[in-house]
């Protein structure tokens, strides 16, 4: 394996080597040294230091308000130095457990009297999401800093998850030390009768980086906004710059409705988690993209399951253990029970390749009362 020294002794080598040449030069060192490129010859795989992986969180305890016993509240955080680039490859893992989850768990951790459920343990499913935050960034209106979402995900009911992403693209145009933030929404029944009374999750977190050449030339990474819309509220509105040279871009929007308001017309139960909405995406004020985010594919997360005699115990499903199988299975606003919310992408925008300045508008048809939409939208520019 190559110790740091050597490579630097290997990039100064091969930049002596074509020095006289200077357009295979200047090929060959962006390439060997710098993060967001992936054109030119590059360098030879051994000039690279090896691959190595980070664990940014070992199974920290992430509990619900009021509850205690827990490393955090809603949220944790960690650094993530994954270095200077460029990258071949950066990978997050992330695994939720919890104390719902096998049902075994429950013989030495029963139940407190009186309660149906142990205390720990989080029967329902709940948010989540992966923001990587820079606070370089912010709004031109604002100034309030805006994160890169890289997962939207909502947990099963009581039951494990496991969840891969890639980074890369990300990686190369953020390179250094990032921080990470995992946002897990719980809520605790004191009488312990819904779910635990002092309920919670239990995360981990490993990045897996191949230090390389990087796949893509990524010219720029810009968050555009990660917000809550509720019935009322303003429409989320982005602004970003499209750097010069740019011949491909990448836009990634995701969403999902929750919340539990009244039942409304184009909604098959409370509002806004079971309506089926319109989004209309505008680029510099001409509309773009209209979708429609409702899933009807949540039924591939119920495999039926039985635990105890044949003729009793529970009937369940295997990726959520406590949720009622009938729920699991309904169609929602974007989201399944135990699983990651994928994102909408486009890539054949004209303005996404325009050089200047452009603006990204986000508009969801009539939110009803006591319901809200989670969106997040992220742009990549490439070259060539």
């Amino acid at each position: 394996m190559a110790t740091a020294a050597l490579v630097v002794a290997r990039r100064a080598a091969l930049l002596a080597l074509c020095a006289a040449s200077g357009v295979a030069c200047r090929a060959a060192d962006r390439g060997a040294t710098t993060g967001g490129t992936g054109g030119g010859a590059g360098a030879d795989a051994s000039s690279y230091p090896p691959p190595f992986s980070i664990t940014a969180l070992d199974r920290v305890g992430i509990g619900s308000p009021g509850s205690t016993g827990w490393a955090a509240i809603g949220s944790a955080r960690a650094d993530v130095a994954w270095g200077e680039g460029p990258f071949a490859r950066v990978g997050l893992a992330l695994d939720l457990e919890s104390a719902c989850f096998p049902f075994e768990k429950w013989q030495p951790d029963p139940p407190p009297t009186g309660q149906r459920w142990p205390a720990d343990c989080d029967a329902f499913d709940r948010n989540l999401s992966v923001f990587v935050d820079d606070p370089a960034d912010g709004s031109p209106a604002t100034g309030v800093s805006a994160p890169f979402e890289i997962v939207h995900a909502i947990t099963p009911f009581g039951g494990p998850e496991h969840i891969d992403v890639d980074l890369t693209d990300l990686a190369n145009a953020r390179p250094g030390t990032r921080q990470l933030r995992v946002d897990l929404s719980s809520n605790s029944d004191p009488q312990g009768l819904t779910t635990g009374s002092n309920g919670g999750w239990t995360v981990s977190v490993r990045v897996d980086v191949t230090p390389g050449r990087a796949p893509r030339a990524v010219l720029a990474a810009v968050p555009l906004v990660a917000a809550r819309v509720s019935a009322g509220d303003p429409r989320p509105i982005a602004a970003w710059q499209v750097p010069s040279g740019t011949v491909a871009g990448r836009l990634e929007y995701r969403t999902s409705g929750h919340g539990q308001g009244r039942r409304a017309p184009s909604c098959l139960g409370p509002a806004e988690e079971f309506c089926d909405r319109h989004h209309q995406i505008q680029i510099d004020s001409v509309l773009a993209e209209d979708v429609e985010p409702y899933r009807h594919d949540c039924q591939t997360l119920c495999t039926p399951a039985h635990q105890g005699p044949v003729d009793g115990g529970l009937d369940y499903c295997q990726e959520n253990p406590c949720g009622d199988m009938t729920s699991v299975v309904a169609p929602r606003a974007n989201w399944c029970p135990g699983s990651m919310t994928p994102p909408f992408v486009w890539d054949d925008l004209p303005a996404l390749v325009t050089p200047g300045a452009h603006t990204a508008t986000f508009e969801i048809d009539e939110i009803a009362a006591g319901g809200f939409w989670f969106v997040s939208a992220t742009y990549y520019a490439y070259g060539p």
